[in-house]
């Protein structure tokens, strides 16, 4: 059974190396387009638990990013702040 399969497997590898009769165009990869340059960026949110978290939500209803994208609430200097941090890949022309 196990020489049918490597048949099998060998014949189906056949099938997607050139021969003398494939008419298939050659890739240039010097006539493909550049892909598009993507740079990071980092969002950061600092204010009130209530305003940093209503705004987390907001993005995410704007399609711009889940709310698990951001990072946890970090505190900072002020007793009454906090931040959270968000970093993408965006694509830049």
């Amino acid at each position: 059974m196990m020489t049918q399969e490597k048949k099998f497997a060998k014949s189906q590898q056949k099938q997607y190396l050139p021969t003398q009769g494939n008419n298939a165009p050659l890739l240039n990869i010097s006539d493909q387009k550049p892909l598009p340059k993507r740079e990071p960026i980092k969002h950061l949110l600092i204010g009130s638990p209530k305003a940093v978290t209503s705004t987390i939500h907001l993005l995410q209803i704007l399609g711009y990013a889940n709310v698990g994208d951001w990072s946890t609430l970090l505190p900072i200097g002020n007793p009454d702040e906090v931040m959270s941090i968000l970093s993408r890949q965006i694509l830049v022309q």
